[in-house]
């Protein structure tokens, strides 16, 4: 199989969009401990390299993942975008945006066939145009590709989070030339899309705040029934019970699904009775007038679900949507689903963690689809 780097990894969107596209992601790179620690419960025999990437050298990064260039064919990653977001301070000498930098310097360094690059739409404001120009300027002998705005539900996920996909490809004989469009026709057709109503089909949903809550909750046996009808379209369907790469997945996590329909992450939030009866007021879509919560609408497509911010900014929650048929906000495992992440996937056991994670992932539904044109012109 062909072998990928993640660069900021977090919690692995992309990394299990490219296995399942085909690859094999023989490393991660994550400088937070909790992402890192997360990617490591899932991807068990990825490499794991907690560093923080200003340090890294091409070479170091090759001989940490342990792997030489020849055998590497590709680097995917999402640089931090918070400096670009429309929702922050968009400040142009943001820290974080020299590691957009960064992650092509080590793409020129490594030389792989191929990259591909995540990031929020702000990225293109014309005021960022010297931060892109110098990150372009360390792979001018590849050809990249117009940029690529993608809506993640026109590609089969349950949420309208939109982002640029900054993806070239070098001269070699392992890889063909692609296109734009190439990438664009992996777009489900319209009866694949998943609005939020089909995404969360057959999660217990009238979830009640304990104390001690694990979390964990155990999914109805009929969910599990090929044989029944499902709201659900099959492409969704299948990402969400299955689908899983051998290699991947918490052994001990898996085998309590697998047998007991056990999912972990029913997190809920303990709501004032003021709150709940605040919410229970709201229609589809309306926004809370106190805590800005937006009501999902059970035949619409969830908003772009935020990460919050980290420990060093305050370690606040975002702001989390409110679900459809009840008077709460939405658990970690609900934000999982509507991200497009399978219940297999074990999340962290605490809900600040969880959201911010989920938040901070590129949807693996999108990076499979991605991936997979890209997989397509690799000549094995």
């Amino acid at each position: 199989m062909p072998n990928v780097i993640d660069l900021f990894s977090g919690a692995g969107g992309l990394s299990l969009g490219a296995s399942r596209a085909g690859f094999t992601v023989i490393s991660a790179v994550e400088l937070d401990p909790h992402a890192i620690a997360t990617h490591r419960t899932n991807f068990p025999n990825s490499q794991h390299i907690q560093r923080d990437i200003m340090e890294l050298t091409g070479e170091t990064l090759l001989a940490l993942s342990g792997i030489s260039a020849e055998h590497l064919d590709g680097i995917i990653g999402g640089p931090p975008c918070q400096g670009f977001s429309n929702i922050g301070h968009r400040n142009v000498n943001d820290i974080r945006n020299t590691l957009f930098i960064k992650y092509f310097e080590l793409v020129k360094e490594v030389h792989p066939p191929f990259f591909v690059a995540e990031n929020v739409p702000g990225i293109m404001n014309s005021k960022y145009n010297q931060i892109r120009n110098a990150a372009f300027d360390h792979v001018h002998d590849y050809h990249l590709l117009p940029p690529i705005k993608i809506d993640a539900s026109e590609y089969g996920a349950p949420t309208k989070r939109t982002r640029m996909f900054f993806i070239g490809f070098r001269k070699s004989a392992r890889i063909e030339p692609f296109t734009k469009a190439d990438i664009e026709q992996m777009k489900v057709s319209s009866n694949q899309r998943t609005t939020v109503r089909k995404a969360l089909e057959g999660l217990p949903s009238n979830i009640r705040y304990r104390l001690n809550d694990t979390g964990i909750r155990k999914i109805a046996n009929e969910y599990y029934n090929r044989d029944l009808m499902h709201i659900q379209s099959t492409f969704f369907y299948e990402r969400v019970i299955g689908m899983r790469p051998m290699s991947l997945g918490n052994a001990d996590y898996i085998q309590n699904y697998e047998h007991h329909h056990e999912v972990n992450g029913f997190f809920p939030t303990k709501h004032t009775q003021i709150v709940k009866q605040r919410y229970a007021r709201l229609k589809y879509g309306q926004q809370d007038r106190i805590s800005k919560a937006t009501r999902l609408n059970p035949d619409g497509f969830c908003p772009t679900l935020r990460a919050g911010t980290g420990p060093e900014k305050g370690s606040y929650q975002a702001v989390r949507p409110i679900h459809y048929a009840y008077a709460r906000v939405i658990t970690p495992r609900e934000a999982a689903r509507l991200q497009g992440f399978p219940d297999w996937f074990k999340l962290p056991e605490t809900i600040w963690h969880s959201f911010r994670q989920i938040g901070n992932s590129v949807s693996p539904i999108v990076s499979e689809r991605v991936l997979q044109a890209i997989f397509q012109r690799l000549t094995l």
